[in-house]
Parts: structure tokens; C-alpha cells; sequence
């Protein structure tokens, strides 16, 4: 296909010219800018060019939705245009990253340290909540617990605590592998640094407290200079930063010290150093002040319990909207090793189910079909702790709901506080997250629940039938309000919508499926096994937006990526996430494995095939590790895209539910004629 290059002069114009382009790369589908200033941004001239799909700003970077298979061609236009440098994805990431404040700077890198080690803590709270109810007296039995009436489970329960407990045991191994990583350090020295600092022959953190009453705390006589000789289970910013220290002594030595003796000086050196400083200057000093912001978060709880739970229990939603949420993680970690219980992780729990709550809420609300569709899976989402699709994709949409959410979490907030509940862990921030709560606190804990689940919905479904009535009146007497006003068309971009109107339109066309004629369907059969799910679930407003066409995505089960259809390889995707095949009909569709796996640069991807090759249906593709994109923090769901812009396509029809690879039907395109 020919680029228009007046329309890719146009795009960088709308942008704010070549001077306001700091970097800028490309994916499969987009091109991503960081700008010296986005407020230059023309959005209007950008929905006017044809070229454009969509467009937003996403973590600092400024995104234009171009499509898959001419993307490419477009940023080569626009660097001969601008005659600027080829950047990778790198590249733009830091010159994002530099727009960001020092707070917005800090929330991203607790939340890159964080998220990757999330899973082990999650496994570790659900296997914890498991030996609470073994062992938890009242729950079965009168002031007994189930392994004081039946003693043979207790073994049993001594054996799921041990495994339980080892991800909060050697936590700073987890936080010291994720921390060096990301200040970009070797992992291994990280894993090593955590493991030094919990040491068996150190005390355990755990048992300071009593050593410092009974005078028996143990210390190391450096010369006269007597240093404690305690470990930091338990304990977050003593390894955050130590790993700090330690990655940028290793990148320094390494650019100084000669090849040939680098694995006898580089790692013995950074970790001898590192770990001194950390005994003797870091650890005491992290360690005070530590103890010092959980001193005054259990004065602030105990002092103003009602207040705390409101404004915490209240907000909580807003601080996921902002990202800051991720921050809180290391703060409950830090409550636990050394409190042995958070009191803000319950909070955090009701807060999840209250917006799931309200997104269900919407069922009964909303009139469109994907719409109602949408909030009844993304309020499953938030029953289970992933809030994101039921935020994003239904409750800020509407405004209402997400503020009657508050408003119940606000409710269940203050109740839990005043009655002292606490999590032992980590858990599921969903339904099942009263396995984390220590079992004497149930009770009030599913009141909590209850509270989060009916005033939510209950408000919910008031207000938003009476808005509905109101607009209804509006319409009946002529004047249709924005929010109910149904799809117009528009003479540009080949009669593309917004993504609004986009929705609108296919319901439309869903409640009339002939009224247009379509002569030949091609089926599409299912590339993964797993689960296909509307786009509208995709994290992603490229995908959930439908700016770059109509489509499904795919929450997999497995690890391999087959052909959905016989086809010809038309582009492979250089990172090996995604490859784009065309029918014999002329009809193309894009497979994306995961969000933002461009960024692994085909680390943890085989791609079997290559571009121009001929494929059967069911022949593999393409194979991922799901760990190694889990363990870098991109979520596994797989979009498949018919692109917009194909003559030969009329309409396209999705169907959900659970698929099997080859086996399952997930697109009908009818094509014209």
C-alpha cells in the first residue's frame, strides 16, 4: 500500500512539528512519540487524516493508532520527514519518562519492583488463608480450631504454612531480584543481596522487639564500632535501597574494570561493599525510619480508626485510576513484617468488590447490548480483584457509578476500621480475600462485603433509571441529549467512527443482521485455546476502542498460537509477538499476544513461521512463555483484529466463551458482494 505523504507530513504537523518530537518509535499498530510539550497536540487535525485510527497519551508517551502493515511505512516516511534518528522502544520509554514529576517517577518504579513479584505474594496469602481455616480457632469449633479436634490435619496444616510463608520469609530476595532489574543491575546479585539480609545466623527481624527487652540482641565489634547483627525479614526499604547501591555499582565497576578479570573483581566487589553498607549504615538507618512510618500509620489508625477507613476506603478507587495504588503494596508488606497484619488490604479488597458491584449494576441500566455485556464480565473481573476493565470500561464512563463505588467502599471502610479488622496477607483483592483476613474478623468482614455489594448496586440502578427516564422524556420532546443520542455518520475516514459510535453502530447492525447482504462469511477459528472475550476487556484503548477495526480477544490457557485458517503469511512482527495473515479472499487479520509485549524485544517468543510462507489451519504459529511475560508485567490476553480499511469486508460478528484451538469459530467476516 502507498503512503500519502502529505497525510504523514500532517500527522507530525499535528503533533507540533518536528521541534516538539523528542523520540519516536513504532509497534505493530502504532506510532509512539514522546513530545517536549503535548499540549501542541492538534487532536482535530489528527481524527481528520486518514491514516489515523485513534489516538491518546498513555505513561508519558503520546500514541497515534495507525494499523497494522502500514505503520512501518508511515514511520519511515516520517523520519525521512523530519530527519530525526530511529528510536527504540527504549528510547521513547525514558524520554516519556523524564515528562513524568518525581512523584509520578517514584509510583512507576515501586510499581515495576513490585508488580512482577506480586504473584509469589498473592500465591502466599490464598495458601496462608488455607492454614488460617485449619488452624483458626472459632470457625468450626467452639474456641477449638479444626486441627485441635482432629489432630491428624496438623501436619498437614505445619506443611501448607511452610510453603506458605517462605515468599514472606525471604522477601527481600524477591524485592533485591526485582529492584537490581529494574535499576538495571544483575537480577542474580539482587537475589543474592536479599538472601544476605536474611541470613540465618543474623537475628530475625521477627524477634528484635523481645531481644531489645531482654538485652540479648546480638552485635558485631568492628574495632571498637559495635554494629547489631539483625536481618530484615519483613522489611521493604533496607533491600530497595541497598539494590539501588548495589545496581549502580555494578554498572560502574563494569564500565571500568577490564574483561578479562570482570567475574573475579565486578560481582565479589559490588556485593561486599553493598552488603557492608547495608549492615552498617543503610539497614539501621532504613530500618528506623521504616518503623517510624508504620509507628505513625498505627497512631493515625488507632487514633482516628473511622476517618482513616473513610478517606482510605473512600479513595482508594481514585488512586488506581492514578497508578498510585501500586505504592500501598510496599506499605502493606511492610505492616505485615512488622506488625504481623495489615489493616489496609482489607479496605482494598471491599474497594475491588464495591466497584464490581456498581459495574454490575449497569446490567440493569444500559440498553446496549455490548455494553451490558461488558459490565457483567468486568464486574466478574472486580469480584476477583482486577478492577481495571469495570473502571475503565464501564464505571468512569459513566461517572455515577464509579462515585456510588466509593461511596459504598467509603461505608465498609469505616466499619472495618473500627473494628479492628487486618489481613495476615496479601491475598486475591476480590470475593475470596476474606481467606486472608485472620478468621476471629469474618464476621465483620462479610457485613463489610455485604455493605460494598448492595449500596454500590442499589444506587446504581436508582439513579441511573431515573437518568434513563429523564433522557427519554428529553427525546420524546425533541431535545436528545449526548450521552443517548445514537450514531452519525461521518464523511471522512472512509465513514470510521468514534469508538462511541462504533459501539453503537455494531449493536445496530446486530439487532438487523441481514440488512445487509453478504454473499460469502469467512469463518475465523480460534488461533489460542482459552477464553474469548469481547475487546472492550483488552487494557489497551488501541484494542478496547476498536480504533484500529472489529474483532475478539483471547485470555489463553495455553502457550501456542495456531493458524486459524489457510493462509499466506503477511507480516511478521521483528519482536515475534504478533503476525498478520491473509486469506485467499483478500481479508487480513492481526494476532497480538499480550499488551505492550513489544517491549520484551522476542525474549520469551519462537515464531515458527515467516512472511510470504503459505500456512494450513491449525499449523503453529507461534509459541510464547507465559511466565516470562507474566514476570514482566504484561497481561497475557491476546487481541485478533480484521483491520479497518479492507474493501472487501462488510461486517464482522463475534462470539464468545470458552475456545479450543482450530476448534471454536471467534469471527465471522462477511465480505461484500
Amino acid at each position: 500500500m502507498a503512503i500519502d505523504r502529505k497525510q504523514v507530513e500532517e500527522i507530525v504537523r499535528a503533533v507540533g512539528g518536528k521541534e516538539n518530537i523528542e523520540a519516536a518509535t513504532h509497534c505493530v499498530t502504532r506510532l509512539r512519540f514522546a513530545l517536549v510539550d503535548e499540549s501542541k497536540v492538534d487532536a482535530a487535525a489528527l481524527d481528520q487524516n486518514d491514516l489515523v485510527k485513534g489516538q491518546f497519551s498513555s505513561q508519558g508517551q503520546f500514541q497515534v493508532v495507525i494499523g497494522p502493515g502500514i505503520v512501518d511505512k508511515v514511520y519511515d516516511e516520517m523520519i525521512q520527514i523530519t530527519g530525526g534518528d530511529r528510536s527504540s522502544k527504549d528510547d521513547v520509554k525514558a524520554a516519556a519518562g523524564k515528562k513524568q514529576n518525581p512523584i509520578q517517577r517514584a509510583i512507576k518504579t515501586l510499581s515495576d519492583i513490585f508488580i512482577p513479584i506480586l504473584p509469589a505474594i498473592i500465591t502466599a496469602g490464598l495458601l496462608l488463608g488455607i492454614n488460617n481455616i485449619l488452624t483458626g480457632p472459632g470457625i468450626f469449633f467452639d474456641k477449638q480450631s479444626l486441627v485441635d479436634v482432629y489432630p491428624a490435619w496438623k501436619d498437614l496444616a505445619s506443611i501448607i504454612n511452610t510453603i506458605a510463608s517462605t515468599a514472606f520469609t525471604f522477601l527481600p530476595a524477591l524485592i533485591g531480584w526485582a529492584a537490581v532489574k529494574r535499576f538495571g543491575g544483575s537480577p542474580l546479585l539482587g537475589i543474592v543481596l536479599g538472601l544476605i539480609l536474611v541470613h540465618p545466623d543474623l537475628l530475625s527481624a521477627y524477634g528484635y522487639a523481645d531481644a531489645v527487652n531482654d538485652g540479648t540482641v546480638p552485635t558485631w565489634n568492628l574495632f571498637g564500632w559495635h554494629i547489631e547483627k539483625i536481618g530484615y525479614q519483613g522489611q521493604v526499604l533496607p533491600v530497595l535501597v541497598s539494590a539501588y547501591l548495589l545496581a549502580k555499582l555494578e554498572i560502574f565497576l563494569n564500565k571500568r574494570v577490564h574483561d578479562s578479570v570482570k567475574l573475579l573483581v565486578v560481582a565479589p566487589v559490588t556485593l561486599l561493599i553493598t552488603g557492608f553498607l547495608a549492615f552498617t549504615i543503610i539497614g539501621p538507618v532504613t530500618f528506623a525510619i521504616a518503623n517510624a512510618i508504620t509507628s505513625g500509620l498505627i497512631y493515625i489508625y488507632e487514633s482516628y480508626a473511622a476517618l482513616g477507613g473513610l478517606i482510605y476506603g473512600g479513595l482508594y478507587a481514585l488512586l488506581v485510576i492514578t497508578g498510585m495504588h501500586h505504592t500501598f503494596l510496599a506499605v502493606d508488606v511492610q505492616l505485615i513484617g512488622s506488625q504481623g497484619g495489615t489493616f489496609l488490604w482489607p479496605m482494598l479488597a471491599l474497594s475491588n468488590i464495591a466497584q464490581g458491584s456498581a459495574a454490575l449494576a449497569m446490567m440493569l441500566v444500559l440498553r446496549e447490548q455490548k455494553m451490558r455485556g461488558l459490565a457483567a464480565t468486568s464486574s466478574v473481573s472486580a469480584f476477583l480483584g482486577v478492577t481495571e476493565p469495570a473502571i475503565f470500561g464501564v464505571n468512569i464512563r459513566y461517572r455515577y457509578p464509579f462515585i456510588f463505588g466509593m461511596v459504598g467502599s467509603a461505608i465498609g471502610g469505616v466499619l472495618l476500621t473500627m473494628n479492628n479488622v487486618q489481613a495476615t496477607s496479601i491475598g486475591v483483592g476480590g470475593v475470596p480475600g476474606f481467606l486472608s483476613i485472620f478468621p476471629n474478623k469474618w464476621g465483620v468482614f462479610f457485613i463489610g462485603m455485604a455493605i460494598v455489594l448492595i449500596v454500590p448496586f442499589l444506587l446504581t440502578v436508582i439513579f441511573g433509571r431515573a437518568k434513563m427516564r429523564k433522557q427519554d422524556r428529553e427525546t420524546d420532546n425533541g431535545s436528545v441529549t449526548a450521552d443517548h443520542a445514537t450514531t452519525s455518520t461521518s464523511a471522512s475516514k472512509d465513514n470510521r467512527t468514534s469508538a462511541s459510535q462504533k459501539t453503537a453502530s455494531s449493536d445496530a447492525s446486530a439487532v438487523t443482521p441481514n440488512a445487509q447482504a453478504s454473499i460469502n462469511i469467512l469463518e475465523v477459528m480460534a488461533p489460542l485455546t482459552g477464553k474469548a472475550v469481547s475487546l472492550e476487556r483488552v487494557p489497551d484503548p488501541a484494542f478496547a476502542e476498536k480504533q484500529m477495526g472489529e474483532g475478539i480477544a483471547i485470555v489463553p490457557s495455553g502457550n501456542k498460537v495456531v493458524a486459524p485458517f489457510d493462509a499466506q503469511v503477511a507480516h511478521v512482527i521483528k519482536s515475534k509477538h504478533a503476525v498478520i495473515l491473509e486469506h485467499a479472499s483478500g481479508v487480513q487479520i492481526l494476532i497480538h499476544v499480550g499488551i505492550n509485549t513489544v517491549s520484551m524485544k522476542g525474549e520469551g517468543f519462537n515464531m515458527h513461521v515467516q512472511a510470504g510462507e503459505h500456512v494450513r489451519a491449525g499449523q503453529t504459529l507461534l509459541e510464547f512463555d507465559r511466565q516470562a511475560i507474566e514476570a514482566a508485567g504484561h497481561p497475557l490476553i491476546t487481541p485478533i483484529i480484521v483491520p479497518d480499511g479492507q474493501d472487501m469486508v462488510d461486517r464482522v460478528e463475534v462470539t464468545t466463551g470458552d475456545v479450543t484451538s482450530n476448534r471454536n469459530g471467534v469471527l465471522k467476516v462477511h465480505l461484500k458482494g
